[in-house]
């Protein structure tokens, strides 16, 4: 006989409200998360022989943020919810009530890299080393920004840790928020930091990090309720999926093409 399921703790979306202005926890998290990153950031680029700057760290993070932000909305609008945009032309800028699509935000930090990349004549696979130990944490503060809001629950289970969700009925569901915080945030982080401990070549990094994101995303959408405008698509998969498979081909593509530079490199010594 299963348990009941457990009860949202039911957080108050305003961690704190000055009357004329709210502060959410959700954008609170985001601010958590490029905290976690300027901070991984700068203790990297103290390292000797890291070829960066406290100056240069300040500027990658500050495009990866205008990356994210504009990326991240536009590409929740683009891929998820543009009819909502078509009634409400406001709502594109009520950030603070949710609606945020990693998909879009890479790819805008991808294009802010560019940018970093040329202005600073850094090439970009080492640079995508650089960034990807700086992303999980961070995503998986902004996973509990969405947990807090009591958004992107999971389909309905009778699992001893199923949750009750104010706005998704009277029934238990996977705490998919919390999946994706061990999977796409820890798990990833530590996968990370391993493979860079091992000294690739250039570019494994940045690659593994699509890989994995890209798995762990897939993963944890099996048990997320897929966004009811939109349900499952084809094949049986959602939107986050479909968006993940050209990701983990990225990854592996990247992985195989750094490998094979190297190799070629010891042949013509």
């Amino acid at each position: 006989m299963s348990s009941s399921p457990i009860p949202f703790p039911n957080i108050d979306p305003v961690m704190l409200d000055l009357g004329l202005v709210k502060i959410h926890w959700y954008g609170v998290m985001y601010l958590v998360a490029f905290a976690l990153a300027y901070w991984l950031a700068q203790r990297a680029a103290a390292k000797a022989g890291s070829g960066w700057t406290s100056e240069q760290v300040s500027d990658l993070l500050f495009y990866g943020f205008l990356g994210v932000i504009l990326g991240g909305r536009l590409g929740y609008i683009l891929f998820y919810n543009f009819a909502q945009v078509l009634q409400d032309p406001l709502y594109l800028f009520r950030v603070w009530e949710g609606g945020m699509s990693f998909h879009g935000g890479l790819v805008g930090v991808l294009l802010a890299m560019a940018f970093f990349a040329r202005k600073y004549n850094k090439t970009y696979l080492a640079l995508g080393d650089f960034v990807a130990p700086l992303v999980p944490l961070g995503l998986a503060a902004g996973r509990i920004g969405n947990f807090i809001n009591g958004e992107l629950w999971g389909r309905p289970t009778d699992v001893p840790w199923a949750m009750i969700f104010p706005s998704g009925g009277n029934i238990g569901r996977h705490p998919s928020q919390l999946y994706h915080v061990a999977l796409e945030g820890v798990l990833l982080f530590i996968v990370i930091v391993l493979v860079r401990r091992m000294q690739p070549a250039t570019g494994v990094v940045g690659g593994v990090f699509l890989t994995g994101y890209g798995i762990a995303r897939f993963t944890v959408e099996f048990f997320r309720e897929p966004d009811a405008h939109l349900g499952v698509l084809s094949l049986g998969m959602t939107m986050g999926q479909w968006l993940c498979l050209p990701m983990i081909l990225a990854g592996l593509a990247i992985i195989s093409f750094a490998s094979k530079q190297v190799v070629k490199g010891a042949v013509k010594q």
